[in-house]
């Protein structure tokens, strides 16, 4: 009896140092392709950083896979990578917290809808609303306008809430789709691997 209760031990421990070991695989895995598709822009970066890319999808859907605490782990080391390595702009270390550490950071939060059937498109939706949140309260305060800035195809503004609200969505929007589609995509053929069934 008791040898049968020690392999049940051994083979628990065995399998949670598999997962431990799979998750940080994974996670390495997943930040090096979000920071390869940080490079992959849609259209040049606006005048003030941001881009459209698809940066966003492969953290959201590790977050998923894992929860909270590993999705967010891994989006600062998103963060930090898009910071050191993507050509920063910044106006301070201020700029560099919110709109890089903070703001990928946040992606992470795509986990609280872990093992949810569909779950990737809320958490996609979650993920990219908290980051959105990050750069627009960048943009109004640490990047206040103090007189009339215009963006291109929207005209001119003096009011630096408006401005961030849509300086911030012209990229953060399509950012947000292009993720949501690509889950779109893949979601039927992977759907084991997206409610993360093959962890249990």
């Amino acid at each position: 009896m008791s040898t049968e209760i020690e392999n049940k031990n051994k083979t628990k421990s065995k399998s949670k140092l598999h997962l431990a070991i799979l998750s940080l695989v994974e996670g390495a895995l997943m930040i090096a392709l979000a920071q390869i598709l940080g490079y992959l822009k849609f259209f040049p970066s606006l005048s003030e950083g941001g881009s459209i890319t698809f940066v966003m999808f492969p953290i959201c859907l590790y977050a998923v896979r894992w929860g909270l605490g590993k999705g967010l782990l891994a989006a600062f080391a998103l963060g930090l990578l898009q910071l050191l390595l993507d050509g920063a702009y910044a106006w301070g270390w201020q700029c560099m917290l919110l709109d890089y550490l903070l703001a990928y950071t946040m992606l992470g939060f795509a986990g609280i809808f872990r093992g949810k059937k569909w779950g990737i498109f809320p958490g996609i939706l979650v993920g990219g609303f908290a980051r959105f949140l990050m750069h627009f309260i960048s943009g109004a305060t640490l990047y206040r306008i103090v007189a009339p800035t215009e963006i291109l195809y929207f005209g001119s503004f003096s009011n630096p809430e408006l401005y961030s609200l849509v300086y911030n969505g012209t990229y953060m929007i399509p950012c947000i789709v292009l993720s949501l589609a690509v889950a779109g995509v893949l979601y039927v053929p992977l759907k084991k691997y997206f409610t993360a069934q093959d962890l249990r």
